[in-house]
């Protein structure tokens, strides 16, 4: 088993995510560290706090790669992360809405191992602003 490294970077990008309600996307995260590292270096932890089973990877509806928590049983082997992501149109959020798990029926021979569900429309937050 590959030993795990913690660096202070790791551990700050880890704290931005686990700490933050929508999944936070590459340039959120460096602006948010600031001179702390350069964006290759947030692009190598990113890719071991997946690895690790510590964040999950979401596309949004515009091809933007977003990191959220893992929440439960994710280890290094597999994620478990078949749950609605909703992507707000107005404020570019992402959320992982863990309750909501569409069922879905594949014909005979085909095997699902990973479902991507990306409902996009308007956020709590912007509903109330409008």
């Amino acid at each position: 088993m590959k030993q795990v490294r913690n660096t202070h970077a790791k551990t700050e990008i880890l704290n931005l995510i686990n700490g933050s309600e929508v999944a936070l996307s590459h340039s959120d995260i460096q602006k948010q560290l600031g001179d702390l590292c350069n964006r290759v270096t947030i692009y190598r932890v990113l890719e071991r706090l997946e690895n690790e089973g510590a964040i999950h990877r979401i596309v949004n509806v515009d091809g933007v790669v977003n990191f959220a928590k893992c929440i439960g049983k994710c280890t290094h082997e597999q994620h478990f992360h078949n749950h609605v992501h909703f992507n707000c149109k107005k404020c570019h959020s992402v959320t992982c809405i863990e309750n909501a798990i569409p069922e879905i029926s594949l014909p005979e021979h085909f095997i699902a191992e990973e479902y991507n569900f990306i409902i996009s429309g308007v956020c709590p937050k912007c509903t109330m602003e409008a």
